[in-house]
């Protein structure tokens, strides 16, 4: 079974000026976050704007921050939404 680690951060997911995901940004603070003692990130749960992404934006964001992070730590994908599109 692998180990999801002791400290694991609900990241926030940035936007920019013009309410777009800001993809480099979450690279950023995803590393930033690793870097400071964070042994695993949620995306997009409740803090991360779950219930305003469209899935595409979740997706694409997932596989950007596990790209970015490769084992440097775990990553969980929120899966959940209060959308009734």
């Amino acid at each position: 079974m692998k180990t999801l680690g002791r400290l694991i951060t609900a990241m926030v997911t940035p936007f920019g000026e013009d309410g777009a995901v800001d993809y480099e940004q979450a690279k950023r603070l995803a590393l930033g976050l690793l870097g400071s003692g964070s042994d695993g990130l949620v995306l997009v749960g409740t803090t991360g704007e779950s219930p305003t992404t469209l899935r595409h934006e979740e997706l694409k964001l997932f596989a950007e921050i596990k790209s970015t992070v490769g084992k440097k730590g775990t990553v969980i994908a929120g899966t959940g939404s209060n959308s009734t599109a």
